[in-house]
């Protein structure tokens, strides 16, 4: 088997959803988390696309099992899960490093907590959209990636796990088990659907 099972599964993954075409970037980590890194994401790979609207896609590498088999559990790799995630793309040729930073802040969330799921919200603090930054938005909420869906890896299932953000009012409607609504209606309301903007007020 490849000693790299996991990782080739999901670039894998990409390549049906991407063709040929590579990541405008991929941000590894220097020390890997399994020898004493602090991050426990092994790399994001990161596209620009133009559709529905211009956004980065965000995928991350290492909540799954990416280069050997660990759990007791053979019907999920890993956590079971890897992160991706939208942002809406204003034409300044940036990547937007501090949304790599929120996927590395959720991965250590993880596992020094719980996992997430889809339909799951958390309410976040001041900045994590961006030092600086002034925004509505006040927490995320966890869907799975239209695009990349789940796959079967030598390891085990894998979801890819879309994070979502939300305005205050937003996140205190999807409470109690109504986050697939509300993403719904958000992306009924927007161009933008699950694509984090920062500039956006609440759709409800």
């Amino acid at each position: 088997m490849d000693e790299a099972a996991g990782w080739a599964a999901i670039e894998a993954a990409l390549e049906r959803v991407y063709g040929d075409v590579e990541p405008y970037g991929h941000l590894g980590t220097q020390v890997p988390y399994s020898v004493g890194g602090p991050d426990p994401l092994d790399g994001i790979s990161i596209y620009r696309r133009t559709a529905p609207v211009p956004h980065w896609h965000l995928v991350g590498f290492g909540m799954s099992e990416l280069y050997a088999k660990d759990s007791d559990d053979p019907a999920i790799s890993g956590y079971g899960f890897e992160f991706s995630a939208r942002v809406a793309d204003h034409g300044d040729d940036e990547v937007p490093m501090w949304a790599a930073v929120l996927l590395q802040v959720l991965a250590r969330y993880v596992v020094g907590n719980r996992p997430f799921a889809p339909g799951h919200t958390i309410h976040v603090a001041p900045g994590t959209f961006g030092a600086g930054t002034e925004t509505e938005l006040a927490a995320l909420a966890f869907a799975v990636d239209p695009d990349l869906g789940v796959i079967d890896t030598p390891h085990g299932a894998v979801t890819f796990l879309e994070v979502a953000a939300l305005t205050e009012d937003e996140y205190v409607a999807a409470k109690g088990g109504n986050t697939a609504t509300v993403l719904d209606r958000i992306s009924a309301r927007s161009t933008r659907p699950l694509v984090i903007d920062r500039t956006r007020g609440s759709l409800l």
